[in-house]
Parts: C-alpha cells; structure tokens; sequence
C-alpha cells in the first residue's frame, strides 16, 4: 500500500525538543523529494522544511530555521524532523508529503501523497 505514516508527536513544555518520524511504503521513497508541513489551530497549511531525493540538500522555512532538521533514510524508507527549541507558535498538526520531483519543493501542489499528521502541542 501506498502511504505514509507519521509517528512522534505529542505534549511537550516551551524549548523541548522532539523527534518526527514518516515511515514511507508503497513507492520508491529515494526517488522522490520528501517534505514537513503543518497546520496550526485556525491557519492555514505551511510548509516547514524539504530535503531532495538523495538527503542532504535540505532547506527550511523561517519560522524554523536554526531549530528544526530534517533527515532522511533512504535504506529504511523513513524520513524524520529534529526539533529544537520548540515554543507554542510551534503547536500543530504535522504532515510529511512526498513531492512529485527528486529536489525540494514547497509548493503544495507538487506534492502527491500525505501522511495522516500527528500532533504536536508545545504548552507548559
């Protein structure tokens, strides 16, 4: 089955960390650009950070550069986001998608399957 799931989230206090993981099957997973966005209560989707097919060409956006890392295991099939110094403009649901080309996109529309999200909720 094509899919990915998401694992990872859950309750942490203001500059904790946590681990994401996306556990990708169905599909030639280091073919393919892999991406983190999210969706905070009330807003819309934002793209948080991509890496290309390879791994190792990542790119971020701004509200996470310097505090998150994306990575990837293309002999595992899973990709991961590392997230530091976490504050509560941080709370959301976080979806990794598989982007339709091998380099990094943020584009929504170049992305063609999506994981279920797992919730992440950043209060003391």
């Amino acid at each position: 089955e094509v899919q990915l799931v998401e694992s990872g989230g859950g309750l942490v206090q203001p500059g904790g960390s946590l681990r994401l993981s996306c556990a990708a099957s169905g599909f030639t997973f280091s073919n393919y650009g892999m991406s983190w966005f999210r969706r905070a209560p009330g807003k819309g989707l934002e793209w948080v950070s991509g890496d290309n097919s390879r791994g190792g060409s990542t790119t971020y956006g701004n509200s996470v550069k310097g505090r998150f890392t994306i990575s990837r295991d293309n002999d595992n099939n899973i990709l991961y986001l590392q997230m530091n110094s976490l504050t509560p403009d941080d709370t959301a649901v976080y979806y990794c998608a598989k982007s339709t080309i091998r380099g990094v996109t943020a584009l929504i529309n170049l992305h063609d399957l999506w994981g279920q999200g797992t919730r992440v909720t950043v209060s003391s």
